[in-house]
């Protein structure tokens, strides 16, 4: 009988996103001092995100945000079910709920903090 191999991402699974959410660069939003504001960018899109109190934001950018919103930046994503918490992560796909629905970017590439002299941002 013949067997067949089934091969799964390792960030689909639950130590390859621990070990990806736990090498990757990023930030806990809920760290920030509130009107802390980043600029992320993604694959395809680049997010103005002010920092409001805990994971409360308000969000500009890409497809799905062109006027400023208030929202919930509820953390970041493999693209599965796994979440690190109000976390932006390098390499990570945001997932932010706004308006009732939950919006999943692309993989973030890069963070830096907007103030007077841009620097990346990463802990």
């Amino acid at each position: 009988m013949a067997h067949s191999t089934t091969l799964v991402a390792r960030t689909a699974t639950l130590d390859g996103f621990v070990d990806t959410a736990r090498t990757a660069g990023g930030v806990c939003v809920r760290d920030l001092e509130p009107l802390t504001t980043l600029l992320v960018r993604t694959s395809n899109s680049r997010y103005h995100i002010t920092v409001s109190s805990n994971a409360a934001i308000f969000v500009q950018g890409g497809h799905f945000f062109p006027e400023t919103t208030n929202a919930r930046l509820e953390g970041s994503s493999a693209g599965g079910s796994f979440l690190k918490v109000a976390w932006i992560g390098i390499g990570l796909r945001m997932e932010i709920s706004a308006a009732g629905q939950r919006i999943i970017t692309s993989p973030v590439r890069a963070i830096t903090r907007e103030d007077r002299s841009p620097s990346p941002l990463t802990h």
